[in-house]
């Protein structure tokens, strides 16, 4: 996807390309090292450079970013006396030797800006500034040395340390936000610069779906550039998808979507990429202007600003309505112009309107999922099915390692699995009281998934609800025997904690105390197993065995059932094959009706799956969304009521172009009979603009095949429910813009009442909803 992903940046009239390097994927293991497939991070660079894009190239190596961990590999965690983002010789020189790498690899290959290369800037270390206090003394020392450490590396370009205030010398500061047009380095001389506009946001397991409105991020960025700014990055424009275990959190969906201006699955995420485009157009076409100009900026009543930048030749103006509520009418320089409430218009030559972020002109995509129509691929998929081999650890407690505590499942597990098998046995007497009636176990746990066998048996699960604190106690009444007890508990992570000051310290999997407890009258009997001897084994069966790989999963030795199919059964395996959709879309698959679990095509890991998981409802209950005013990731959500997540990205890169195969692990139980893939395209496409402007329909290489709705005046309403109000004009529109548009791909036309007709409006607009063709293969 890498050279669609940075050509559509380019047409989006980005001058670079951001990136984080990952110390975790590259190096999984202390020394050993992978820059292999999509983990080849020259090739990246290069895809970027072969695109005539420069490159900001953010080592860090601390990421943040909702990755498992933070991008820290989880063996350095467990080194000795080591002690993260602080001044501790383990961790800093782990980190100078990992940073020295990255370095001398793209030194190699000449690609710094100082060698004739396209990277411009490089990053050490990430928003330090944010938790810098936390660490005292020691946190100070550790930033220094994070500067004298990468100026020692004499890269050539200049190093940034973002939300890092007064950074050390010759750091230079940087911003992050949704906002950063008030942000004013310490050092004057520093050129005011944004590394992350966040243009949406991240989502958790229980989470709505964001939304940050083209217009509220065209303004922030806009307001920055009109206060002075000199480069602003988008985090993200294109998110993606977190495959594997790597979504951090915890919590953390699979999916990284974000709402930027590329979606999840690289398809424009149109109005937002089309409208940024034309701000960027604008932007380039003044960037003269901007860099050179004297600036000067006027007040014309209280919300609204005019800032004029001016050359000997040229002059450029931005207007400014910061006003949250209220449109402003204002004249300037005897021209009358009107700017909505939250916006700002850019005149390049301070006299004609060019652009205004609340005025949207880009066409609104309304995606839709299809079905497969794979030659010959019947309506429902067939499934086999295994069970998950629990019985060595539920049963008999073997495991692979003993010891009398209670471990981390980070230092346990060394991040090997999101699985860990807590067992411990416990003999009880004839007389022991614990046998005088229902006894209750009692599980202290960090999070994130537990699930609790007794003698064998299945008792139950639990698991830390959407915004809640990850720790809870699970409690769930039990029948205990004379004799040998086995307590196998089933600890599930899902994504380790990647934010906030020594978020490395914070615990994973099961914590102290484990208790067996029996209230008899007036009487509590309690018995702390916390102690004991436990036994610990890694992973789950099927996973250690890899029967979710091809190859694997076809030996005979490996024997899937193929009728009945259970349902609702938890700790199951189900396998099935398909052919590949048809067309080069990008292809899901919607795995509602399951509970949780991990999903492969083909071996590729689709990453973790929950669509049991139902968004919080009372997250939407908020005001309409509204792009007047600052955004949060409170503001603007949707999909409450359904899965947090149900549809699952399949890149075209992980199908045959015969016989594909999924796998499934499900954990909790679900039925897998409503699984189905299907391609995500435009299904209608529209516009809502403005008199005056060009616009254009595209249904990007399919036919435009109707016209639903179409009027000039004032029409109202959204893309897929417009309306006609009592002010539209006399001209049949979709008469017009069927002959304009049906029948094409793609067509352009001016709004003007030459070519709609005369609507007696003060600010009259046309809206039109056109349907892309189904293509039937």
């Amino acid at each position: 996807m890498w050279p669609d992903l940075i050509r559509k940046a380019k047409e989006g009239g980005l001058d670079a390309v951001e990136t984080y390097v990952f110390w975790n994927a590259h190096e999984p293991v202390r020394r050993q090292y992978d820059f292999s497939g999509n983990l080849d991070l020259v090739r990246f660079l290069k895809t970027i450079r072969d695109e005539g894009l420069y490159a900001i190239l953010r080592i860090g190596p601390y990421a943040c970013a909702e990755w498992n961990y933070g991008g820290f590999p989880m063996w350095l965690h467990n080194m000795p006396g080591v002690s993260f983002r602080t001044k501790n010789d383990v961790f800093m020189n782990e980190m100078k030797n990992f940073t020295s790498l990255i370095v001398d690899m793209v030194k190699r290959e000449r690609l710094f800006a100082s060698q004739g290369g396209h990277i411009i800037l490089a990053q050490i270390e990430n928003e330090y500034g944010n938790v810098m206090k936390s660490y005292g003394e020691d946190g100070k020392s550790y930033i220094n040395w994070c500067a004298q450490m990468a100026d020692s590396l004499d890269i050539g370009v200049p190093w940034i340390m973002c939300q890092q205030a007064g950074a050390p010398k010759p750091m230079l500061e940087t911003c992050n936000g949704w906002y950063c047009d008030q942000y004013k380095p310490k050092d004057p001389n520093t050129p005011k610069m944004w590394t992350e506009n966040w243009t949406g946001w991240f989502k958790s397991w229980g989470g709505a779906d964001p939304l940050r409105t083209a217009e509220d991020l065209a303004y922030s960025v806009a307001r920055f550039f009109q206060k002075g700014g000199t480069l602003q990055n988008y985090y993200m424009y294109h998110g993606g998808t977190n495959f594997g275990r790597t979504s951090g959190g915890p919590y953390m969906t699979t999916t990284y979507d974000y709402n930027a201006p590329l979606d999840e699955y690289g398809n424009l995420n149109q109005p937002k990429w089309g409208h940024l485009k034309q701000l960027h157009d604008v932007l380039h076409s003044i960037e003269y202007t901007l860099t050179h100009g004297d600036v000067n900026t006027q007040k014309i009543d209280n919300f609204v600003t005019v800032t004029i930048y001016q050359t000997n030749d040229k002059s450029s103006c931005f207007l400014s309505n910061t006003n949250t509520t209220t449109d402003a009418k204002v004249n300037f320089g005897g021209i009358n112009y009107f700017i909505p409430a939250w916006s700002i218009s850019i005149l390049p030559d301070c006299r004609e309107e060019a652009y205004n972020t609340a005025k949207i002109y880009a066409q609104t995509s309304m995606m839709i999922k299809k079905s497969n129509k794979a030659e010959d691929e019947p309506d429902s998929l067939k499934w086999a099915w295994r069970p998950e081999l629990i019985e060595s650890a539920s049963v008999h407690g073997k495991g692979d390692v003993s010891v009398n505590k209670i471990v981390d499942q980070k230092d346990m597990a060394n991040d090997a699995s999101d699985y860990l098998w807590y067992m411990t046995s416990v003999v009880l007497a004839k007389d022991d009281p614990m046998l005088n009636g229902i006894a209750t176990l009692r599980v202290a746990d960090t999070g994130h998934v537990l699930h609790a066998f007794v003698n064998g048996k299945y008792i139950g699960s639990q698991w830390a609800k959407y915004g809640k604190n990850v720790a809870y106690v699970f409690e769930k009444n039990i029948k205990l025997s004379p004799g040998k007890n086995l307590i196998s508990l089933l600890s599930v992570t899902v994504g380790f904690k990647n934010y906030e000051a020594k978020f490395d310290l914070v615990g994973a999997g099961i914590s102290s105390p484990v208790e067996l407890v029996l209230n008899e009258g007036n009487q509590t009997f309690v018995k702390d197993l916390s102690s004991n001897k436990w036994t610990y084994k890694i992973g789950l069966d099927g996973i250690s065995n890899k029967v979710f790989d091809t190859d694997c999963a076809s030996k005979p030795s490996l024997k899937w059932v193929s009728d009945p199919v259970p349902i609702n059964r938890n700790f199951t395996w189900y396998k099935t094959t398909f052919k590949a959709p048809l067309g080069n879309k990008p292809v899901v698959v919607d795995l509602v009706g399951l509970g949780k679990g991990m999903a492969w095509v083909n071996g590729h890991s689709l990453g973790r799956y929950w669509p049991s998981y139902i968004a919080d409802e009372q997250l939407c209950k908020t005001k309409p969304c509204d792009y007047r005013g600052r955004y949060s990731d409170k503001k603007c959500l949707s999909k409450c009521g359904e899965p947090t997540q149900r549809w699952y990205h399949v890149p075209r890169s992980f199908l045959n172009d015969g016989e594909n195969t999924l796998i499934l692990f499900e954990e909790f139980g679900g039925n897998p009979s409503w699984v189905q893939f299907q391609t995500v395209e435009v299904g209608s496409v529209c516009v809502n603009a403005y008199e005056g402007k060009v616009v254009e329909l595209s249904c990007h290489s399919r036919p435009i095949s109707k016209i639903k709705f179409s009027s000039f005046g004032h029409p109202q309403g959204v893309c897929g429910s417009f309306k006609k109000s009592e002010c539209e004009s006399d001209v049949d529109a979709i008469l017009i813009i069927e002959k304009e548009c049906v029948g094409k791909e793609s067509c352009s036309f001016k709004i003007s009442e030459d070519k709609f007709g005369k609507a007696y409006c003060e600010a009259k607009r046309l809206a039109v909803e056109a349907v892309c063709e189904d293509f039937t293969f």
